[in-house]
Formats: structure tokens, C-alpha cells, sequence
């Protein structure tokens, strides 16, 4: 029997329950969607959580869409899940966790006695800690972005070429292989011996279909290719970005982009051009290295100085 909150299987089970992590305002307990997928057959153990930044929905919709086709009688090993991890921004559609005003994706590996963010996060990553894989779904926030995987160890990790191979199998077609801030759960995994990756899927106001999909065949790729389902994901060649250059405005008024999202551009090629309410031009931004635009502002209005586009930079494939 495989427990998580309250969901308990047998081998050839599955259960969906919840997972308790503290009470709200008004004294109701707070508990997380959860699911265990318990294979009739041996096998490792894979965790997938999702919404860890409560506005980040693309995951959700991968979660509802891959439980329904995971069927425990011809799976080997077992599938844990969290369904929605940040509860409290979830319910308001916030990032972050209103309750501490946290983002929850910086409190790994947590405290079972610290803040409401560090509590959930502590729940959250003794289940992982459980797997043999962790897969924690995300998204580009509301922001505009291609379909990618983020490897978060660091180039120097012990368990960066399984991250990286693990990216590689999810097959979003984008890695961003760059070292991670403190208190991310694709940091924190691998410093306990289990790969983890950090899909990103997209970026949109509430889900996109496509973003959702290109999950859904991520997953499914990784549970064949490591042995939880019949079958091989060949793996395809990624283009794979170790940093990042971001652009700010140089002025305020509204942006008119020049690039569009997964396109190659060259150092000293325009991104995007400020233009004031009447069109007039007020100032033009090129690329200061060649890379591939990754990721852009949604709203074209822009004060001095404020965030409007990255370029994925130092590029290769693997």
C-alpha cells in the first residue's frame, strides 16, 4: 500500500485524496489535491506537482489531462502527485502566496515550523523525496515564452548530466541549463540524489492548449522512457541556453516588437522599438549577443527601465 496525504493504493490501484498542510483564516484545514498511481508491476517512483506559483496553470491542465490516462494495471512503479501546490495564491489567482507574500518556488526544501509558504513546501518536498524523479510543473507566469525545460542544479552538480538527460526526454525542444536561485525545488532535488527538472510551459493568462499538450507529451515521455510504460521516447536533440540577457525599456510608452518568440537572432539585431500614444519613436533596442528570444512582456505599456524581453544566450544542442 502507497500512501500520500490521504490517498492510499494498492499495486494496481490508484487513490486521490489530500494532502493536509495547515489551516486557513478561519480555522478550515487546508489540504492539497494529491493522487498515487500505484503500478501493478515494480518499478521507480516518479512525483509530479504543479501550480507551485499560483497563477502558473499550464501544469494543472497537464495534471488533469495525464491522471485520467495513467492506468495503474499496466504501470511499473508508482506516480505521485500534487495537483495544485500553492493553495493560498491559487484560490485568488496571485504568484505568489498572499498569505506570506512568498514565492513558493524559493522555499524549498522548507520548514515544517516556519511560514505558511516554508510549511507547504516542506509537505510538498517530503513527498518528492519519496521519488526517483521529480517533475515540477511551471509556467512563464502571464508573461509570453516558448515551450522549455529548466535544468536548475548548475553545470558543476553531480546529478547535472541526469537533469540534463531527464530535460532531454521531457523534449520540449528548449533547455535552459543555468544554475537556479536558493529554494527551488529543481535545485533542492538534485542536492538529495533525485534529477529534477523544472518544465516551463509557455506563458499565458490562464492555460493554452498547446503549452498544456506539450506537457502532457512530456510526461508521457519520461514515464516511457524510464520504464513506468511500454515503450521508448527517442529522445530528439534540444537547443539547450546557459544564460540569459534581459531587456529593459529605456523609456516609457508602449512596445513594438521586432522579434518573434523562438526566432535566432544576432547581436546588434533590433528587438523591439518604443514608440510614444501617437506612434512617434521614442527608442530602439538590438541584441547585445546572439541567442534565441525567448520570453516577452504581455502588455505592450512600459515605464523607463521596466522589464520587456529575454534572449536565451551562449546557445547550443544536445
Amino acid at each position: 500500500m502507497t500512501t500520500l496525504g490521504t490517498a492510499s493504493a494498492a499495486p494496481g490501484e490508484m487513490d486521490t485524496g489530500r494532502l493536509e498542510v495547515g489551516e486557513a483564516r478561519d480555522g478550515t484545514t487546508v489540504a492539497l489535491p494529491c493522487a498515487v498511481i500505484n503500478g501493478a508491476f515494480d518499478g521507480q517512483t516518479l512525483y509530479m506537482q504543479a501550480a507551485s506559483d499560483g497563477d502558473e496553470l499550464n501544469g494543472v491542465g497537464v495534471v488533469s489531462r495525464v491522471v485520467p490516462q495513467l492506468d495503474p494495471t499496466e504501470l511499473s512503479g508508482t506516480v505521485l502527485v500534487v495537483g495544485i501546490v500553492n493553495y493560498h495564491a491559487f484560490q485568488v489567482a496571485e504568484h505568489r502566496n498572499p498569505i506570506d507574500d512568498t514565492k513558493m518556488n524559493r522555499a524549498y526544501p522548507g520548514d515544517d515550523n516556519g511560514t505558511s509558504s516554508e510549511r507547504i513546501a516542506a509537505a510538498t518536498f517530503d513527498a518528492a523525496t519519496r521519488a526517483d524523479i521529480i517533475l515540477d510543473l511551471h509556467q512563464g507566469s502571464t508573461s509570453r515564452m516558448i515551450d522549455e525545460v529548466r535544468v536548475r542544479c548548475g553545470r558543476r552538480h553531480r546529478l547535472h548530466d541526469e537533469c540534463l538527460q531527464l530535460a532531454k526526454t521531457f523534449g520540449c525542444g528548449y533547455v535552459l541549463d543555468q544554475k537556479g536561485p536558493e529554494g527551488q525545488l529543481a535545485r533542492a532535488g538534485p542536492d538529495e540524489g533525485i534529477p529534477t527538472i523544472d518544465p516551463e510551459l509557455g506563458g499565458c493568462v490562464g492555460w493554452d492548449e498547446e503549452s498544456i499538450q506539450a506537457g502532457v507529451d512530456g510526461v508521457f515521455n519520461v514515464l516511457r522512457e524510464y520504464g513506468f510504460l511500454s515503450g521508448s521516447a527517442s529522445p530528439e536533440r534540444q537547443t539547450r541556453a546557459k544564460g540569459f540577457d534581459q531587456y529593459g525599456s529605456p523609456a516609457g510608452g508602449l512596445v513594438r516588437f521586432e522579434a518573434d518568440l523562438s526566432e535566432r537572432v544576432g547581436a546588434g539585431d533590433l528587438l523591439f522599438e518604443i514608440t510614444d500614444p501617437f506612434g512617434e519613436l521614442k527608442a530602439r533596442v538590438t541584441a547585445n549577443n546572439s541567442g534565441v528570444f525567448w520570453r516577452t512582456r504581455r502588455l505592450p505599456q512600459v515605464a523607463t527601465g521596466e522589464y520587456v524581453c529575454s534572449v536565451g544566450t551562449n546557445v547550443d544542442t544536445y
